[in-house]
């Protein structure tokens, strides 16, 4: 793991060059009130996502956790939070983006949850029905699109909030840039578990800077009992408000 260094150094690694973040004190230049966040509620109850280990499905836990989020933000100052719910299928798909750009957000986050390639897959009886499962990953993962128009700035605010989740003790997965079918996404940023993902239309059509988080494996069955523990969920929060403070006072400026 790589060592977090602090808001009062330089955090500019060497294959993401984009903003840095800067002292502390750039911090009190942030208009918190006035900074516009859409959290992204990914998937919906028609299209619920992935399936966790124990046959729950990735919306209940990407409605929770964003609930969590929302919580954290708000209480830090963020009052123009938004929780985005949209409807399955794909109309709904299409519209994520179209409703986010009418809310102007300053910054748009999809929180989701995440899954393996059946390749890697497993059985196992969960009282009385037999499951799908595979230990074999763990982590949170972020994507950004290059389409994106504003792709400086997406990739920026990943780079932040990595660093923040790493600093919480937080690992990342590698298993997206696996050389299998669904999988082989290139790395922006392989120290901190940053992906490319430049057709994935919630992020390219989305006009302000966005990123997506996979926050960790519901298909494993350890890391599924700690997603859904509100421990995990407030060290997740907590880190994304944190990076979200960095990126607010970096765009902000001196």
């Amino acid at each position: 793991m790589r060592s977090f260094r602090p808001a009062a150094t330089s955090s500019c690694g060497a294959v993401l060059v984009l903003l840095c973040v800067q002292a502390s004190p750039a911090a009190a230049q942030c208009d918190r009130s006035a900074f516009r966040i859409v959290l992204d509620v990914g998937h919906s109850p028609e299209s619920p996502g992935a399936t966790s280990a124990r046959g729950v499905d990735e919306y209940r836990f990407n409605l929770s956790l964003a609930g969590v989020i929302e919580t954290h933000l708000v209480r830090q100052g963020y009052a123009e939070t938004t929780r985005m719910l949209s409807d399955g299928g794909r109309a709904g798909l299409g519209m994520r983006a179209a409703k986010a750009n009418a809310l102007a957000p300053s910054l748009f986050l999809s929180v989701h949850h995440d899954s393996v390639q059946k390749a890697y897959l497993k059985t196992w009886m969960v009282e009385g029905t037999e499951r799908k499962f595979s230990d074999r990953f763990k982590g949170w993962s972020l994507f950004v699109s290059q389409a994106n128009g504003r792709f400086r700035e997406s990739a920026a605010f990943a780079q932040m909030l990595a660093d923040r989740l790493l600093a919480a003790g937080l690992p990342f997965t590698r298993h997206h840039a696996e050389k299998l079918r669904g999988e082989s996404r290139p790395f922006l940023d392989a120290e901190r578990g940053i992906y490319r993902f430049d057709e994935l239309a919630v992020l390219k059509a989305t006009e302000a800077p966005a990123v997506l988080m996979e926050a960790g494996l519901i298909i494993n069955r350890d890391e599924e009992l700690l997603l859904s523990a509100p421990e995990r969920q407030d060290r997740i929060a907590a880190a994304i408000t944190a990076a979200v403070d960095d990126f607010c006072s970096a765009q902000a400026g001196p």
